[in-house]
């Protein structure tokens, strides 16, 4: 019963300072002894892929990102991703995100999840996945909390629009 204890404190340790870590699929595949089933595009509970309304109710129109600023909270986010086009860490390079399709980065394997989740990355729908990002696409793999301050969130994606 004490070694059980010990893993969820460090599995609970490492999803606090992960930030944006992914783990590996095959990993949870063996973990839980089964295979993942191919999960529905959208699952109960998570928004359509044209749904772009947050928790906090914010409308992404109504705010103004600044490049500077996002660039400063993309800093919890460089453990696993980069701005650098066709470079890859244990997430996909985030080069290009908005209005690309979910999934799709060349060499990154991806959840089944992610990969057909029909999601388009505009900037409402990042808004959306950034304030919490399993409510999005419930099986990702990303292990993230997500940003609950809009101004932070419209922020990053100013960044990430914008990366240089």
């Amino acid at each position: 019963m004490a070694s059980m204890k010990t893993v969820t404190a460090i599995v609970a340790l490492l999803v606090l300072t992960a930030g944006c870590s992914e783990s590996s699929s095959e990993t949870e595949a063996s973990a839980s002894g089964t295979t993942e089933a191919a999960p529905p595009p959208v699952e109960a509970g998570a928004p359509a892929p044209d749904d772009v309304a947050t928790l906090d109710g914010v409308d992404f129109a109504s705010l103004n990102g600044d490049a500077a600023s996002g660039k400063s909270a993309f800093a919890q986010c460089r453990t696993c991703h980069v701005v650098d086009p066709g470079m890859n860490r244990v997430g996909p390079s985030l080069a290009g995100i908005v209005g690309r399709p979910a999934g799709t980065v060349a060499g990154f394997k991806y959840t089944q999840a992610n990969a057909e989740s029909g999601i388009t990355w505009t900037e409402a729908k990042l808004n959306q996945f950034l304030e919490k990002p399993h409510r999005v696409i419930p099986k990702t793999k990303m292990i993230f909390a997500g940003i609950p301050d809009a101004q932070k969130r419209a922020d990053m994606i100013a960044y990430l629009k914008n990366p240089s």
